[in-house]
């Protein structure tokens, strides 16, 4: 039938060895800023005093901060977060809408952290390690997502 893709197990496609690790280490990957999500979130003292301290930020300002988000931020944050979440289980479940699923999560990144470098920390004077955090991030989920179009491409997700 026209346009229509089967999956690897009706096409005999052997699934590659690096899928597995690439959907695995991308879980742990994201799983990690989920977790730093829902500390900021829930405006978790210890751990966000150990994420600014070393920045030189008073945590009572950290917390205002991003407890200051508007909606619209947090959502983006939120989308970006949950969807490469949810972008590394679709890659290790085999399913085609990983990719979608991973740019929509690299959008989400790109719209919170364009919010948060038109509207930095007060008090945060050297923000080269923040930036390159993102940089290094943003590189990985690229990275990610252009891997799961691959692997959609190939027929091997479906």
């Amino acid at each position: 039938m026209e346009g229509h893709r089967v999956s690897a197990e009706e096409d005999h496609i052997p699934v590659p060895w690096h899928l597995w690790v690439v959907g695995t280490l991308a879980l742990l990957f994201t799983m990690m800023g989920a977790y730093d999500y829902v500390m900021s979130q829930t405006g978790d003292r210890a751990y966000m005093e150990a994420m600014v301290k070393p920045m030189g930020l008073d945590i009572d300002v950290a917390v205002a901060y991003f407890s200051g988000f508007p909606f619209w931020a947090d959502a983006v944050w939120a989308i970006g977060v949950w969807g490469g979440v949810a972008g590394a289980v679709l890659l290790l479940l085999r399913r085609a809408v990983a990719y979608p699923m991973l740019l929509l999560s690299l959008a989400g990144l790109v719209l919170s952290n364009a919010y948060a470098v038109a509207n930095p920390v007060p008090g945060m004077t050297d923000s080269v390690a923040t930036y390159a955090t993102v940089a290094i991030v943003f590189a990985l989920m690229l990275g990610l997502a252009l891997y799961a179009r691959s692997m959609r491409r190939l027929g091997v997700l479906r």
